[in-house]
């Protein structure tokens, strides 16, 4: 009879290599640790080889211990997926998915990866486009379900439930000179943004003189405007990545509003579009705030 690997201990395996301790990974699996020791004991005999280093309390994986890490992940992502595909909703025909161009490269990959899991036959067409022009869209049946950007205040507030709030900052080269430039000089999103509204509105209250350098609708256009300190943009604090720094009142800016993102469907939702709507849910506020 055919050895096989017990997925149990496979689970158990990625989850001390994961949470870097066997203590840590007993609370991941809902077992005590002497359980979690005897079970790398039985992986460790079905193996054949020591998979862990004797390296005080932290973990260590043993060349044959760091080779199976790979295949253990592919196992556990084979056995979702199966599981997904005959246990999950029957769901099937078309979902038309809108969002804004950032989301769109920033998030959607792992969305819809996640959601190809539950319904892999569902086919998903993806329309990345300004928060006005999707409500539009929407409104007119061209859309089943779409992120939208909202201050409460615009179009993006007309409807739909808030799956993530973020505060915006005022972003600036590291280093850099733009921010002290006399009119202040701004890279900023198309009209009918909620960023590009709430800097403009911000600097127009309290009065401080500036232009807008560049406009572009995604943020990568507006980060490469400040990378090459041409000018300070306002931005989502998720976005502040290296070579960048935050920029506020000590620089005499104003304060940054927060904002939403909406989650807003259309009034057929089928089942496909409820089950990704779902994910949504569930998967924004982990991603946003990692």
């Amino acid at each position: 009879m055919q050895l096989m690997l017990d997925s149990e201990l496979i689970r158990t395996f990625v989850a001390i290599c994961d949470k870097g301790s066997f203590r840590a990974a007993a609370d991941e699996v809902h077992r005590t640790p002497s359980a979690i020791s005897m079970q790398m004991s039985k992986l460790e005999e079905q193996i054949g080889t020591p998979l862990f280093l004797k390296n005080g309390r932290s973990v260590a994986l043993t060349p044959a211990g760091e080779e199976l890490l790979g295949y253990g992940r592919r196992i556990l992502q084979l056995n979702e997926e199966a599981l997904a595909r005959f246990r999950g909703p029957k769901v099937d025909g078309k979902v038309r998915f809108g969002a804004p161009d950032d989301y769109g490269t920033r998030l959607l990959p792992r969305i819809l990866a996640r959601f190809a899991k539950l319904c892999p036959q569902v086919e998903v067409e993806v329309i990345l486009a300004p928060t006005i022009v999707l409500l539009d869209r929407l409104d007119k049946g061209e859309i089943d379900i779409t992120l939208t950007t909202s201050d409460g205040k615009g179009d993006g507030g007309r409807g739909g439930e808030i799956v993530h709030t973020e505060q915006l900052i005022w972003v600036g080269c590291a280093g850099g000179t733009a921010k002290s430039h006399d009119p202040l000089p701004l890279a900023l999103s198309g009209p009918g943004c909620v960023w590009r509204h709430a800097a403009l509105d911000a600097l127009e209250r309290r009065g401080r003189h500036h232009r807008v350098a560049f406009t572009s609708e995604h943020s990568q256009g507006q980060i490469a405007a400040l990378r090459a300190d041409l000018a300070i943009a306002p931005l989502p604090v998720s976005l502040l990545g290296p070579g960048l720094e935050a920029i506020g009142p000590s620089d005499g800016l104003p304060e940054l509003a927060t904002y939403d993102v909406r989650l807003c469907i259309g009034r057929r939702a089928e089942n496909a579009t409820k089950t990704l709507a779902q994910e949504v849910r569930d998967s924004m506020p982990v991603m946003l705030a990692a």
